[in-house]
Protein backbone atom coordinates (compact mmCIF):
# COMPACT_ATOMS: atom_id res chain seq x y z
CA UNK A 1 0.00 0.00 0.00
CA UNK A 2 2.59 2.24 0.95
CA UNK A 3 4.39 1.55 -1.87
CA UNK A 4 1.88 2.12 -4.54
CA UNK A 5 0.64 5.33 -2.15
CA UNK A 6 4.92 6.94 -2.84
CA UNK A 7 4.85 5.42 -6.82
CA UNK A 8 1.26 7.70 -7.45
CA UNK A 9 2.63 10.58 -5.59
CA UNK A 10 6.21 10.73 -7.79
CA UNK A 11 3.96 10.17 -10.75
CA UNK A 12 1.90 12.96 -9.96
CA UNK A 13 4.53 15.04 -8.78
CA UNK A 14 6.86 14.24 -12.48
CA UNK A 15 3.03 15.30 -14.18
CA UNK A 16 2.83 18.67 -12.90
CA UNK A 17 6.63 19.54 -13.35
CA UNK A 18 6.04 18.76 -17.21
CA UNK A 19 2.50 20.81 -17.07
CA UNK A 20 3.50 24.58 -18.14
CA UNK A 21 1.96 27.73 -18.24
CA UNK A 22 1.50 29.95 -21.22
CA UNK A 23 0.53 33.11 -21.72
CA UNK A 24 -0.38 35.98 -24.42
CA UNK A 25 -0.43 39.57 -24.26
CA UNK A 26 -3.37 41.15 -24.73
CA UNK A 27 -3.95 44.96 -25.92
CA UNK A 28 -6.67 45.94 -23.90
CA UNK A 29 -7.83 45.89 -20.32
CA UNK A 30 -8.26 42.73 -17.97
CA UNK A 31 -12.43 43.31 -18.48
CA UNK A 32 -11.69 43.63 -22.22
CA UNK A 33 -9.80 40.82 -22.06
CA UNK A 34 -12.47 38.76 -19.85
CA UNK A 35 -14.72 39.94 -22.29
CA UNK A 36 -12.79 38.40 -25.20
CA UNK A 37 -12.24 34.95 -23.23
CA UNK A 38 -15.80 34.68 -22.44
CA UNK A 39 -17.35 34.98 -25.99
CA UNK A 40 -14.67 32.70 -27.51
CA UNK A 41 -15.51 30.17 -25.08
CA UNK A 42 -19.35 30.81 -25.31
CA UNK A 43 -18.75 31.61 -29.43
CA UNK A 44 -17.85 27.68 -29.34
CA UNK A 45 -21.03 26.61 -27.47
CA UNK A 46 -19.02 25.88 -24.87
CA UNK A 47 -20.30 26.46 -21.03
CA UNK A 48 -18.49 28.39 -18.66
CA UNK A 49 -19.38 26.60 -15.38
CA UNK A 50 -17.41 28.89 -12.85
CA UNK A 51 -15.96 32.39 -13.33
CA UNK A 52 -13.21 33.16 -10.71
CA UNK A 53 -12.93 36.51 -9.45
CA UNK A 54 -8.87 36.04 -8.31
CA UNK A 55 -8.18 39.35 -8.19
CA UNK A 56 -10.97 40.59 -6.27
CA UNK A 57 -9.90 37.96 -3.50
CA UNK A 58 -6.46 38.44 -3.90
CA UNK A 59 -6.76 42.51 -3.69
CA UNK A 60 -9.53 41.61 -0.02
CA UNK A 61 -6.96 39.23 1.56
CA UNK A 62 -3.76 41.72 1.02
CA UNK A 63 -5.81 44.53 2.83
CA UNK A 64 -7.67 42.33 5.74
CA UNK A 65 -3.76 40.86 6.48
CA UNK A 66 -1.64 43.67 5.48
CA UNK A 67 -0.37 41.90 2.43
CA UNK A 68 -0.37 44.51 -0.59
CA UNK A 69 -2.31 44.52 -3.89
CA UNK A 70 -3.29 41.64 -5.52
CA UNK A 71 0.04 40.49 -7.71
CA UNK A 72 -2.13 39.85 -10.96
CA UNK A 73 -4.46 42.74 -10.88
CA UNK A 74 -7.75 43.73 -9.11
CA UNK A 75 -9.84 42.62 -12.32
CA UNK A 76 -7.59 39.03 -13.09
CA UNK A 77 -10.35 36.42 -13.37
CA UNK A 78 -10.30 32.36 -14.15
CA UNK A 79 -12.97 31.18 -16.82
CA UNK A 80 -13.50 26.77 -15.88
CA UNK A 81 -15.51 25.22 -18.68
CA UNK A 82 -15.18 21.99 -20.18
CA UNK A 83 -16.02 20.53 -23.70
CA UNK A 84 -18.12 17.38 -23.52
CA UNK A 85 -16.83 15.98 -27.12
CA UNK A 86 -12.94 16.76 -25.94
CA UNK A 87 -13.29 15.96 -21.98
CA UNK A 88 -14.76 12.92 -22.99
CA UNK A 89 -12.06 11.43 -25.81
CA UNK A 90 -9.68 12.36 -23.45
CA UNK A 91 -10.96 10.66 -20.11
CA UNK A 92 -12.09 7.52 -22.41
CA UNK A 93 -8.46 7.39 -23.35
CA UNK A 94 -7.16 7.65 -19.43
CA UNK A 95 -9.44 8.00 -16.93
CA UNK A 96 -7.65 9.53 -14.30
CA UNK A 97 -8.05 12.58 -16.87
CA UNK A 98 -10.79 13.34 -15.09
CA UNK A 99 -8.57 15.50 -12.38
CA UNK A 100 -8.19 17.46 -15.64
CA UNK A 101 -11.49 18.88 -15.86
CA UNK A 102 -12.72 21.80 -15.94
CA UNK A 103 -10.47 23.42 -18.36
CA UNK A 104 -9.19 26.99 -17.51
CA UNK A 105 -8.02 30.10 -18.47
CA UNK A 106 -7.48 32.81 -16.85
CA UNK A 107 -7.04 37.07 -17.85
CA UNK A 108 -4.65 39.13 -15.24
CA UNK A 109 -2.21 41.57 -15.24
CA UNK A 110 1.12 40.40 -14.74
CA UNK A 111 3.96 43.21 -14.37
CA UNK A 112 2.03 46.14 -16.40
CA UNK A 113 0.53 43.71 -19.12
CA UNK A 114 -2.54 42.03 -19.53
CA UNK A 115 -2.32 38.89 -20.77
CA UNK A 116 -4.52 35.59 -21.32
CA UNK A 117 -3.38 31.85 -20.28
CA UNK A 118 -4.19 28.80 -19.88
CA UNK A 119 -2.06 25.43 -18.80
CA UNK A 120 -0.30 23.16 -20.87
CA UNK A 121 -0.97 19.29 -20.22
CA UNK A 122 1.80 17.32 -20.89
CA UNK A 123 -0.30 13.98 -21.46
CA UNK A 124 -0.68 13.18 -25.11
CA UNK A 125 -4.04 12.13 -24.25
CA UNK A 126 -4.95 16.03 -23.37
CA UNK A 127 -3.56 17.34 -27.05
CA UNK A 128 -7.16 17.97 -28.25
CA UNK A 129 -7.51 19.79 -24.81
CA UNK A 130 -4.41 21.56 -25.58
CA UNK A 131 -5.43 22.47 -29.11
CA UNK A 132 -8.82 23.80 -28.09
CA UNK A 133 -7.35 25.91 -25.14
CA UNK A 134 -4.36 27.54 -27.49
CA UNK A 135 -7.71 28.21 -29.95
CA UNK A 136 -9.81 30.28 -27.32
CA UNK A 137 -6.62 32.39 -26.50
CA UNK A 138 -5.70 32.78 -29.86
CA UNK A 139 -9.03 33.74 -31.02
CA UNK A 140 -9.70 35.93 -27.55
CA UNK A 141 -6.36 37.62 -28.16
CA UNK A 142 -7.12 38.95 -31.32
CA UNK A 143 -10.09 40.39 -30.62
Amino acid sequence: MFRSTLAAFVLSATAAAAQGIVTEPYDGSVADGAFAVENAIVGRGLRIVFTGNVGEMLEQTGQQFGLGPSPVGPDAKTFMFCSMTAGRDAIVADPTNLGNCPLSIFVAEIDGETVIGHRVYAEETMAEMNDLLDEIVTEATAW
